[in-house]
């Protein structure tokens, strides 16, 4: 275990999304690589002003057992971490644990965020922890199959409590420090999560648009994606969802009555999708356009609902009316391709699976391989699009194994969307697309994704609800039975449908949750801006409130406690 100094904001992508279809992992990126440059243009300015919160930062490594729940295995991994004193109140001030998720971790975790301002204002000692298999935190042979038995939610936790007992014997934390830890998406389900299971080391946790319910079908997160798009609140109108909805029919329609050539041609494809699997990604990709908006609508990248939907329903720019939704949809894939790096669109299913069987690590930091596995082993989260005959499976033990379900599956071809996060997704049972809200096409159904866990990883596919199952009875699902965290969503965010909601307080208890009508993911952890919503600027207003009162209950039983 060491620590070493920090060199300056590292500008890497975060990959958040696994295979989801290729569009939407890169805006995540996109939006990531902003956040970055934000914060390293916040911490320019405030270096300006004489604050040096940047020489306060170290980088180090504690070293975690492989597998926690195992006496005899004693092999271990190098788990990654930022320290940030900068605004610490030593000795007694509190400890801000920010998690990290299906990715890397940066400097900026622990240099700017809402989080990072409640520090400031609190004198807390900021910390960030990097997920077990991303980022920097895994073994040279980790991302092969045998060894990714270690990666897991349960197994992240118990590095979480590890981590704490590290830190406080580093430094000299005491019952006086009181800690509260940090999340959003994935790693906000983990905060919620960490308060559950160890409530005795972390006082208080705020879980933003954190999917505390694994699914193994997330058709919501589509049907979710239509009522925003319907939304006039923010930009949307049913007009607009309704040209959505013909421009796919229409896609569809072009590609079964065999002018595949010309689709590739007005979508700029890299080859032409002859295959079905080609044209169910090119499917996908189209989708993850309208996904990607909506999941990070007015981030400043790409296009906001609004934007997307004055060219879905801008009558002066004139198309031919035949085919008038179809062409608005090419325009919208031609913006966002003008924007990209990529000489073409990429629609090829094989060199899809190909890079989730490459074990080999890059200095990308990749994590579709990682998150695809744990889809497949804890969360499923599979947002599916067309209709499907629901699937039989005997009943349940508590502790699932892969003969324990026979999964009886009446489909014909069927193909996941997975998405995430700040999270994500590969594994699918029955839903339908039947919901006049949902704007996608029917071509994108169930199977083929199922198919990549027994393909890539050997999952039988008859195991997944089991797996599913046992999650939410491990964890409570989205009716957990937690105490002090505060469960924050957006109302546009899909991910919403997987999180807490609706307050489950008696006797005038303290609200556990927040919800921004008008907000999409994971918008209440960056920093205040300007030109933040109403709403979103009071959500934040009452997170700090929440946060406050923590540190003064915490203050008050230890006064308390002295007392007796």
């Amino acid at each position: 275990m060491f620590f070493s100094p920090a060199r300056g904001l590292i500008l890497l992508l975060l990959l958040n999304i696994a295979d989801a279809g290729r569009i939407l992992r890169k805006i995540k990126e996109r939006v990531r690589d902003l956040q970055l440059q934000k914060a390293k243009q916040h911490l320019l300015m405030r270096t300006e002003s004489g604050h040096q919160p940047l020489q306060r930062v170290k980088e180090g490594r504690i070293h975690q057992k492989l597998d926690h729940f195992s006496r005899q295995d004693v092999s271990t991994f190098p788990q990654r971490f930022f320290v940030n004193e900068a605004y610490w109140h030593c000795p007694d001030g509190p400890v801000f644990l920010f998690i990290g998720g299906e990715g890397p971790i940066f400097e900026f975790d622990v240099l700017a965020g809402h989080h990072v301002d409640m520090a400031e204002e609190h004198g807390a000692l900021l910390l960030a922890l990097e997920h077990r298999f991303y980022g920097d935190s895994i073994n040279p042979d980790g991302l092969k199959t045998e060894n990714l038995a270690d990666l897991s939610s349960q197994q992240a936790l118990v590095d979480l409590a590890v981590f704490h007992q590290y830190i406080s014997q580093s430094f000299n934390l005491s019952h006086k420090n009181t800690w509260i830890s940090f999340g959003g998406s994935y790693s906000g389900a983990l905060s919620a999560w960490f308060r559950g299971k160890f409530p005795h080391l972390v006082y208080g946790a705020v879980a933003s648009s954190a999917p505390v319910k694994a699914k193994l079908d997330f058709s919501a997160y589509s049907n979710t994606v239509g009522l925003s798009l319907a939304n006039e609140a923010v930009g949307g109108s049913e007009k607009c969802l309704a040209g959505v909805r013909k421009a796919f029919a229409a896609v569809e329609a072009a590609l079964m009555s065999g002018n595949a050539s010309q689709v590739a041609m007005d979508f700029d494809c890299c080859h032409i999708p002859k295959d079905l699997n080609d044209q169910i990604e090119l499917m996908q990709n189209l989708a993850d356009i309208l996904m990607g908006t909506v999941q990070y609508n007015e981030e400043g990248v790409l296009m906001s609902i609004n934007e997307i939907c004055g060219i879905m329903t801008n009558k002066s720019e004139p198309f031919e009316k035949e085919m008038e939704a179809y062409n608005r949809l090419v325009k919208l894939a031609q913006i966002y391709h003008s924007t990209s790096e990529e000489p073409c669109l990429d629609i090829s299913h094989e060199k899809t699976v190909k890079d989730l069987m490459d074990t080999s690590l890059h200095s990308g930091r990749r994590a579709e391989r990682q998150w695809t596995y744990q889809t497949c082993t804890e969360f499923g989260f599979c947002t599916t699009h067309a209709h499907t005959h629901a699937p039989t499976y005997s009943q349940p033990s508590f502790y699932p194994s892969l003969d324990t379900f026979s999964l009886s599956l009446s489909l014909s071809v069927y193909v996941c969307v997975c998405v995430c996060v700040c999270v994500c997704v590969s594994v699918c049972e029955d839903q339908t697309c039947e919901d006049a809200t949902c704007p996608f096409s029917g071509m994108v159904t169930l199977q083929t994704e199922t198919e990549v866990c027994p393909i890539v990883f050997g999952i039988s596919q008859h195991s997944l609800p089991g797996r599913i199952a046992f999650t939410n009875t491990y964890y409570g699902g989205n009716n957990p039975h937690t105490h002090r965290v505060l469960y924050v969503n957006g109302g546009i965010d899909p991910w919403k449908e997987l999180s807490v909601v609706e307050d489950r307080t008696r006797d005038g208890g303290e609200a556990q949750t927040i919800f921004i009508k008008d907000t999409a993911h994971c918008a209440d952890m960056m920093s205040g801006r300007a030109t933040d919503r109403c709403s979103l600027k009071k959500a934040r207003e009452e997170i700090e409130k929440h946060v406050s009162n923590w540190l003064k209950m915490a203050a008050q039983e230890r006064m308390e406690k002295r007392a007796v």
